[in-house]
């Protein structure tokens, strides 16, 4: 039963009594948005609430609320994802956010849903680049928080230092007073505990769930008013087709209901409600009705886009839509046109292409996609960054797509007012061995980076706290590109890289040198690479390929040990002589060729390189095949 505590005004006029009501409290829900950095533990803690709560099964299996095959083998949350709970009597609707920068667009959309948050930060790392991205945006929309100190079973936990950290964020961050007063919970969220006291350790989360229901203020709606609910997100149902997710804003929703759909110029579309669908632990049930404060999906309107109101028909009003950063980041998504085209992919013609990231623009709110102006089969396809775009690659690849994707440029903009040249500038925080921070800091300078905090004995690594360093960087956008691949071979793998977005400033065209120069092994003919020609390449740096794999002339095949381009013959063979024979390469020992991961690949190419990808293949190409022709346009 539905607990609601209305308020109002009770006067006297006219020998009447009359009763203005106010707004209602809805005591028996709370609605929440988990945020925090990446890795902390923000899905783990999901997870266990709702297996303690008995919503789902505690099979011991992997993490339920990551349901993308990608979020699963890369351990992190791409989109954004509701789930539900009851706790004696009170359902507390959950959204689970990303934790990685370039998601940002999923956390701006979704907080809009929830009347406060949980903020999860690491026992030993503290506060992270994310952290501030996300705090920021709850405490913009004046949602309360509070704050759980995640894994604090760790042996290297430094517990009353990341309170401090945190506290001294949510006042740089100008929080208000009564932002200030945050409770804090401390919690293992892999174990399922929870506690108020730091020196004792929980049993249950029940701690966590009464932490909430106190803490996190009920919706405070107006019944009597007209129905209104801005779309925040998608759902696609076989049977009932699009759906627009969101919290109902004010009134209440009936099945059947005469509505409009308001788009964002303010166009109207009349219509009616088809189904209302709330959510019960990860599933839907179908109401009859929804009432304000309720987080439920809609159907009955096939073109509904998020940031669209759908609002009562008979007094339509328009709720703002959702301000999303713009991107800093853009690449050419193009038809793939190697000689191998068309071999592996299902959709590989330029009207596939166009459908599909039309489609991608429905739900992933923070990309744009315009057509290229120099070519007729390929589109500027703009992100928050390689990882956002890299998702979407990927995704189409295993959709059946085969396209070709260039390197990644940072978006420049002008001054209105100065007509100065702008760039995107980023934060980027580096953990590492303190015997590595030679190469760091040289990496870091040659990309333009401005050094503006590095503590000793701060770093994540386990095991080695104290012998290491965290370094804070002001670096432009352009010197990101290639860098991870970059430290991670001059730190034997050792350093942990994060980014967040800064600001635009002032492009500094000279001070940064080319932040991924390289000389690439090209192969100089069509043919299937060998033992033998592999065996006189491997000597002039490192192999992307190994034996019996099909090549053609300009695709890529190593790294040059100089930054020039050599082109090499891998598909040579010893000849057949009155000495020797032609099979006799017993004697050759090759080394095992690296992995091309499409991350990798996004990383390595340069200017006039290219990443084709199929559903079977990463290749790495010239933009320009032919030799000859590579010569003549360098000219």
């Amino acid at each position: 039963m539905t607990e609601i505590q209305i308020s109002g005004i009770i006067y006297w006029r006219n020998k009447r009594l009359f009763y203005i009501f106010m707004q209602q409290t809805r005591d028996d829900i709370r609605n929440i948005a988990i945020i925090a950095h990446v890795d902390h533990g923000k899905t783990t803690l999901v997870d266990a609430m709702l297996k303690q709560t008995h919503t789902v099964k505690d099979d011991g299996g992997a993490l339920i609320m990551d349901s993308m095959d990608l979020e699963r083998e890369r351990g992190i949350t791409i989109r954004a994802k509701n789930a539900s709970i009851t706790y004696n009597g009170i359902k507390i609707n959950i959204v689970d956010t990303p934790g990685h920068a370039d998601f940002g667009g999923e956390v701006e959309r979704t907080l809009k849903m929830a009347d406060g948050v949980l903020l999860l930060v690491d026992a030993k790392e503290g506060p992270m680049p994310q952290t501030k991205f996300v705090l920021r945006k709850a405490l913009e929309l004046g949602l309360r928080a509070i704050v759980v100190v995640n894994k604090i079973d760790r042996p290297d936990a430094q517990i009353d230092d990341v309170i401090n950290r945190t506290f001294d964020l949510f006042v740089n961050l100008n929080a208000t007073d009564e932002q200030l007063e945050f409770p804090i919970v401390y919690a293992s969220a892999i174990n399922g505990q929870a506690s108020l006291d730091q020196h004792k350790a929980g049993t249950d989360l029940n701690p966590l769930f009464e932490t909430i229901v106190k803490n996190v203020p009920p919706p405070k709606v107006n019944l009597d008013d007209a129905f209104a609910m801005l779309v925040l997100a998608l759902h696609y149902d076989s049977y009932k087709g699009k759906m627009g997710t969101g919290k109902i804003q004010s009134g209440k929703a009936l099945k059947g209901q005469n509505v409009v759909r308001i788009k964002t110029d303010g166009t109207k579309i009349s219509g009616k409600i088809g189904n209302i669908m709330s959510f019960q632990g990860l599933s839907k049930v179908e109401v009859n009705e929804a009432l304000a404060g309720d987080i439920v999906s809609i159907s009955g309107f096939d073109e509904i886009q998020i940031g669209e109101t759908i609002a009562d028909a008979a007094n339509p009003v328009q709720i703002p839509p959702v301000e999303i950063e713009e991107p800093t980041v853009r690449m050419t998504f193009a038809v793939n046109n190697s000689p191998f085209a068309g071999k592996e992919g299902k959709f590989v013609t330029s009207r596939n292409l166009r459908e599909r990231l039309m489609k991608e623009l429905e739900t992933n709110v923070a990309l744009r996609v315009e057509e290229n102006p120099g070519s007729g089969d390929s589109f500027l396809v703009s992100g928050r960054g390689e990882l956002h775009l890299g998702v979407l690659i990927e995704t189409m690849r295993r959709e059946g797509f085969e396209l070709q994707v260039s390197q990644p440029e940072v978006i420049f903009k002008t001054d209105p007012e100065t007509k100065t040249k702008l760039e995107p500038y980023e934060i980027a925080t580096i953990d590492v061995p303190s015997q590595y921070q030679g190469p760091v800091i040289e990496e870091m300078g040659r990309r333009g980076g401005e050094l503006q905090n590095m503590q000793s004995g701060t770093a994540t690594t386990a095991g080695t706290a104290g012998d290491e360093i965290h370094a804070e960087y002001l670096i432009p956008t352009r010197g990101l590109i290639g860098l991870k691949n970059a430290l991670l071979t001059k730190t034997r793998g050792t350093a942990i890289v994060n980014n967040l977005f800064d600001s635009y400033r002032p492009a500094n065209l000279e001070k940064l040198e080319t932040s991924n120069s390289h000389g690439s092994l090209i192969s100089a003919e069509t043919g299937i690479s060998n033992a033998y020609g592999l065996n006189n390449a491997q000597e002039r740096g490192t192999l992307f390929i190994g034996p019996a794999v099909e090549v053609y002339e300009g695709m890529i095949v190593g790294k040059n040990n100089f930054d020039s381009d050599l082109e090499i013959n891998v598909c040579k063979t010893k000849k057949l002589s009155n000495m020797r024979s032609s099979g006799s390469d017993d004697a050759i020992i090759l080394t095992p060729p690296k992995e091309i991961t499409l991350d990798f690949a996004l990383e390595y190419i340069g200017s006039d390189e290219l990443v084709e990808v199929t559903p079977k293949s990463i290749r790495l190409r010239k933009r320009i095949l032919g030799g000859v022709e590579r010569k003549r346009a360098s000219r």
